[in-house]
């Protein structure tokens, strides 16, 4: 038997007492003057980090007088898009608005703040407060819902002692998730330096601009599309909506041409079109698509964008790039080790927000049934 599980056993076998957000915190009713508090203290709804993963420095501070205030052990969820999923436990005190529910403890005798924040970061607190929140493009919370959301009150032994399991699961899952990342990151650094090496030549290849080895560098022309259709839409960052009318029936070079995305560079294949805010480069037979489009993403085409609000790269731009084109052979040799470098990098980048995901269900899973309790003087079902 667990520590926890004796704890029940012994302080609350016939159940736990539940209560409302209502009877046992309130909103806060404080406020301090912006005077008082720098970006450091200051929570706006854009400083809450979403599906429950903290917060972040303000930027500025609002240009208004006074704040509402919190306090340390204060739980702070954005009101504002709930789905968003955005809470935090305080670990100071500072100031925040109207868009951000600040839930202050009426009495920590009967419930712990890092207990009641576990509750609410619960999915069940979550899908509640969807439910109950208000508007279609911008919707907010019901504040007086979420005050009748019921919460469950076992004694303070048992709230500390889930806590205590839950901060080490959420370590644990943490650390789990940088290992994955930090690894992900560094197969993508080998991929990099070993594609900059094999498509940098110190012997004598010879050099040709993109124009000459394609028939044809132009921009799609699609504007109409849907979400239905048999065939993709190629844009700006990949396959973007459906079109029952293909245009294309062959492999070839996209690079996104406006937009902050601009340079980006993938391939099209099968029967598809293109958006008219991306390139096609159309590659001559006896060169190596898959060498040259290698030789693109290196060369990080987003350089040559030009302007502010929206950069561009423009087809004139394109054909004159010059690159290295050696024999076909040697091209074939290249592109087959660099695929393989990108199959694996791949492969992480699939498999690591999978494996999170599952860790996060788990997680979630566990921490949902440490928080349900049998009501005092309710039968089990």
């Amino acid at each position: 038997m667990t520590k926890l599980e004796q704890l029940i056993e012994q302080l609350c076998p016939n159940g736990v007492e539940h209560k409302s957000l209502g009877e046992i915190a309130e909103y806060s009713k404080a406020r301090i003057p912006i005077t008082n508090i720098t970006v450091d203290e200051y929570i706006g709804v854009e400083n809450l980090l979403q599906n429950k993963t903290g917060r972040t420095t303000a930027a500025s501070l609002p240009n208004t007088d006074v704040v509402i205030a919190f306090e340390r052990d204060d739980i702070l969820i954005g009101n504002i898009r709930p789905y968003l999923r955005k809470i935090w436990l305080a670990d100071c005190n500072g100031g925040t608005n109207g868009d951000v529910l600040t839930i202050h403890i009426n009495d920590k005798t009967i419930v712990i703040p890092q207990f009641l924040y576990y509750v609410l970061s619960s999915e069940k607190f979550f899908f509640y407060d969807i439910q109950n929140s208000k508007g279609a493009k911008m919707p907010r919370g019901d504040k007086a819902a979420v005050m009748r959301y019921v919460c469950p009150i076992p004694p303070l032994e048992v709230q500390t002692e889930i806590v205590r399991i839950l901060d080490k699961f959420t370590e644990l899952t943490t650390e789990l998730t940088t290992k994955l990342t930090t690894e992900l990151t560094n197969r993508k650094k080998q991929y990099e330096y070993y594609r900059n090496n094999l498509l940098t030549f110190n012997t004598n290849v010879e050099m040709k601009k993109l124009k000459d080895v394609s028939d044809s560098i132009a921009s799609g022309k699609n504007k109409n599309r849907s979400e239905s259709g048999k065939y993709p839409v190629y844009g700006s960052t990949g396959i973007i909506a459906k079109t029952n009318v293909p245009v294309f029936s062959k492999k070839q070079i996209l690079v996104a041409r406006v937009g902050a995305n601009a340079g980006y560079v993938h391939i099209a294949d099968g029967e598809y079109d293109v958006s008219d805010n991306t390139l096609i480069i159309d590659i001559k037979t006896g060169y190596s698509i898959k060498y040259i489009y290698h030789y693109l993403v290196n060369k990080s085409l987003n350089q040559f964008a030009k302007g502010g609000g929206q950069p561009l790269i423009t087809a004139g731009q394109l054909k004159e790039l010059q690159l290295p084109v050696p024999n076909i052979e040697v091209q074939e040799r290249i592109v087959n080790v660099l695929d393989n470098f990108e199959a694996i990098c791949c492969d992480l980048n699939i498999g690591l927000p999978a494996e999170i995901e599952a860790r996060q269900k788990q997680y979630e899973y566990y921490r949902d049934k440490l928080l349900t309790f049998k009501e005092v003087g309710t039968s089990e079902t």
